[in-house]
């Protein structure tokens, strides 16, 4: 089973409507899976009414959904994001960063990086490399 980090600590999924992936997307879909490699402004184009785009991270040292994240922010889209996969506790504030609301492990993960690794990071407005240089 998979675990929901947010800022306010483990939670279960309470995502019930599914994922499509954007081959499969129709005009009406409610929630898109898309991989690493996307590329972030066809799919601005595609997303429609979209309320959830989950982006998977197939490796930790793959940062490419950061971005995707980012660029569907910066280009005006307000539904939900999450990062799926393998993201570390200590890629959490990044993850914030650039846009997902929230991150999805996998149950070993989490066994792995608790909940308080997690929650040391939620600070992630208050300990960005901008507050740390304005003191």
């Amino acid at each position: 089973m998979n675990v929901i980090v947010s800022d306010d600590g483990f939670a279960p999924d309470d995502w019930t409507d599914g994922f499509v992936t954007l081959d499969d997307a129709a005009n009406d879909l409610v929630a898109l899976d898309v991989t690493s490699d996307t590329d972030p402004d066809e799919l601005v184009d595609r997303l429609g009414n979209a309320k959830m785009v989950r982006v998977d991270f197939p490796s930790s040292a793959d940062g490419r959904g950061f971005t995707i994240a980012r660029i569907l922010r910066l280009k005006g889209y307000t539904g939900r994001l999450r990062a799926k996969g393998h993201i570390l506790a200590d890629q959490y504030a990044m993850a914030r960063r650039s846009g997902f609301d929230e991150v999805e492990i996998d149950s070993e993960l989490a066994t792995r990086q608790p909940e308080e690794q997690w929650l040391a990071r939620a600070n992630w407005k208050d300990h960005s490399y901008q507050a740390r240089l304005r003191g």
